[in-house]
């Protein structure tokens, strides 16, 4: 946009009070004149060519009128050279009235909106940001909360599972199939010994030493009692054999 160099401001009048007239003495070699006005253009013209460009706002967006590469500040415009000068060598002044609101370039001003409008956007999705993460912080406390009671009631309940076994223990599968196993072994043993008492005593009761015959009321007692333990011996055999082939319900 400012590749060619502008041509230099008119002269002044000459009632005009110069200062650069002013500041130069009568007599002796005159000084190299001071820089014109078109390097502070130069300068303003790269400041505009190195901002970003403002982001197309669909329909709202416009292009921004070219005023040509003889642009100058129109508060430039009626400086002296010395002040020219002065200014292009104080690069914080330079800086300032190339950025200032007054003194911009309508391109930058464009760009300076487009900026200010991406900015305030960003601080917007900033604070919604904050927002979300104040609240995610919050549910994580909540959640980590019912994670800690989760895992105590996980404890109190092992616990629990823990002293009902024990209480059970008596009454499971294994406990249960092992007294009658052992029911087994024993009734087989009482049978065991009412026959060798039956034996040894000659009839089942009488004299100790074998010699005398048992009654008919004696025989008879011993015979119920024989009938009975062999009876609930033989049902416990069973039962254990049933449990033996899988044929009890529920156990397996």
């Amino acid at each position: 946009m400012y590749a060619h160099t502008p041509p230099p401001p008119p002269p002044k009048p000459p009632g005009s009070h110069d200062v650069s007239r002013m500041s130069t003495p009568a007599s002796g070699p005159s000084p190299p004149p001071p820089p014109l006005p078109e390097a502070i253009a130069a300068h303003v013209g790269s400041a505009v060519c190195a901002a970003p460009a403002e982001p197309r706002a669909g329909a709202q967006s416009h292009e921004v009128e070219d005023l040509g590469d003889q642009w100058l500040p129109k508060f430039l415009e009626d400086k002296s050279k010395q002040d020219l000068a002065d200014i292009l060598a104080n690069h914080t002044l330079l800086a300032a009235l190339t950025h200032s609101p007054q003194t911009m370039h309508p391109s930058l001003r464009h760009s300076h909106g487009g900026l200010q409008a991406a900015l305030a956007d960003n601080m917007s999705l900033a604070s919604l940001l904050a927002d979300a993460e104040r609240r995610l912080a919050h549910q994580r406390g909540l959640a980590q909360a019912q994670l800690l009671s989760t895992h105590a009631l996980e404890r109190q309940w092992h616990a629990k599972q823990g002293e009902m076994d024990h209480a059970l223990a008596p009454f499971a599968p294994a406990s249960l199939y092992q007294r009658l196993a052992q029911g087994v072994v024993e009734q087989e043993g009482i049978c065991y010994a009412l026959e060798e008492s039956f034996l040894e005593g000659g009839g089942g009761g009488g004299g100790g030493d074998g010699a005398g015959l048992a009654t008919e009321r004696e025989a008879a007692e011993w015979v119920r009692r024989y009938r009975e333990a062999k009876k609930l011996y033989y049902l416990r055999q069973e039962r254990k054999e049933r449990w033996d082939e899988g044929r009890v319900g529920g156990w397996r």
